[in-house]
């Protein structure tokens, strides 16, 4: 198994997340910019072009977004 390389999440969570307000909870989102960045790594990776520094910055996007994932959840059962 080969260790995979990623920037830190908590370096995107700065300037890369908004809070949006669904019904009477507000949930994380990426903001434009890091969701146009995810969509343009995500392009790229699925014809194999990505650069081994676009690999490592595409899992610290795609960790974030399992971890807003995972909160957004539950979030919206708790109805906090």
């Amino acid at each position: 198994m080969t260790p995979q390389l990623m920037i830190q999440p908590s370096a995107l969570m700065s300037s890369g997340i908004k809070m949006s307000e669904f019904g009477n909870i507000y949930l994380f989102r990426f903001n434009d910019e890091l969701q146009s960045r995810f969509e343009e790594l995500l392009e790229k990776r699925k014809t194999n072009q990505l650069t081994p520094t676009e690999e490592a910055e595409y899992a610290g996007i795609s960790e974030l977004q399992r971890i807003f994932t995972l909160i957004n959840a539950q979030l919206a059962t708790n109805g906090v």
